[in-house]
């Protein structure tokens, strides 16, 4: 591979041109002068095309290095690397590292982050600050949680202070590949630096909780991460600490905490509402299911396609699909269905039967048609119906 830094700039040697006869020839002091200042060019003519060819090539080598780490390509990537990091354009390296280390990741090259991340620091000191939290960001990402403790080692060493995005990157990859109780220590050691916990990484450690079905102890974790104290993220904990009582059908605790939530002075949303009407409609509770309802109507708070789900399923759940229009009376049936609810409730409960073939349907049905609960009522009706038939093939 050639050099991608240019040899220093040197003049074409001038053609010899023909001896032609002339009438007129030139005294033997200008004839050894002219092609003197001929050969020799000005120093400020040979300096400036250096300058100016040497950037754009560095430039375009970056651009090539990382097209070909993206490609798979990885010996030439790094043999771009090297020659780039033991040259003058090694500041180009940390431009474009934002691409190179993600690309890294996402081909399963999880050395190669930290390789970089420590020759680029040795290099260039100062662009240790933004290389390292990328690469906590990149090994977290790809589940790498032994090497990215490593690069948080290697930040410790070089005196660089973990900030609230490195640390949220942290808590995250922990949420996404360890266990409960390597998170929970995850989560003790953001804590001890001061920093808040940031509103993603609270649902990626809420999701690992559901997912293992520790509801006790995500009850314990969003009462530790600030429920009654935080107002920016405390829907958010407050839909999560009665999801915890909701889950489990611990139905007097559900209760409790949602009187808690409203004495706080937390107004509660449409997932709240949710919450606690997935619940009823498990355990067919009809009178805290309209209780629910009015509640919603008084507070001003819409009805959606998982509440008109929730009354839907535990409806015919008792074979009482003839008194669905008078819950639909009290939802407002004649609106056009949305979902509003957040999405980690249906990581508890799953989706309803009517959740499900409604949103299929109007997923099927885009723009084609303008539906309402009560046409999606009826027309989960009909399936049900005829679900339930015996169709004799003769």
């Amino acid at each position: 591979m050639c050099s991608l830094v240019l040899p220093p700039w040197r003049p074409l040697p001038l053609a010899a041109s023909p001896s032609l006869p002339s009438t007129h020839p030139l005294p033997p002091s200008s004839a050894c002068h002219v092609p003197t200042r001929a050969r020799t060019p000005p120093r400020r003519a040979a300096a400036v095309p250096r300058v100016r060819a040497a950037a754009p090539d560095a430039h375009d080598a970056a651009a090539l290095m990382v097209s070909r780490a993206e490609a798979g390509d990885f010996a030439e990537a790094r043999s771009i690397w090297a020659q780039l990091l033991h040259s003058s354009a090694a500041p180009y390296l940390a431009a474009a590292a934002p691409r190179l280390l993600p690309a890294y990741a996402r081909l399963g090259r999880p050395d190669e982050i930290l390789l970089a991340a420590r020759e680029l620091s040795a290099r260039d000191p100062s662009a240790a600050r933004a290389l390292y939290p990328l690469a906590v960001s990149c090994l977290g990402a790809a589940g790498e949680l032994a090497r990215m403790e490593d690069a948080v080692l290697d930040m410790g060493r070089l005196g660089l202070h973990v900030g609230a995005a490195t640390g949220d990157a942290f808590l995250r990859a922990y949420a996404a590949a360890g266990t409960v109780p390597q998170m929970e220590a995850a989560y003790r050691r953001h804590k001890s630096t001061g920093l808040l916990i940031s509103r993603g990484a609270i649902r990626a450690m809420a999701s690992a909780y559901i997912a293992r079905q520790k509801y006790y102890r995500l009850g314990a974790f969003v009462s530790d991460a600030g429920l009654r104290r935080r107002r920016d993220v405390g829907n958010l904990l407050w839909n999560l600490y009665l999801l915890s009582f909701a889950a489990n059908f611990k139905m007097k605790s559900l209760q409790r905490a949602f009187l808690e939530m409203v004495a706080a002075g937390f107004l509660p949303d449409i997932t709240t509402f949710n919450i606690r009407a997935a619940a009823f409609s498990t355990m067919c509770m009809f009178w805290d299911l309209h209780l629910t309802a009015d509640h919603m109507r008084r507070d001003g708070v819409a009805p959606d396609l998982v509440t008109h789900g929730c009354f839907v399923d535990a409806y015919l759940e008792r074979r009482l699909a003839r008194n669905l229009t008078f819950a639909f009376d009290k939802l407002d049936g004649n609106a056009e269905p949305i979902v509003a609810t957040d999405g980690i409730v249906f990581e508890a409960f799953g989706k309803g039967g009517f959740q499900a073939s409604s949103e299929a349907l109007l997923e099927a049905t885009a723009g084609k048609r303008r539906w309402t609960y009560y046409k999606l009522l009826g027309v989960y009706l009909r399936k049900q119906h005829r679900r339930n038939q015996v169709f004799w093939n003769y």
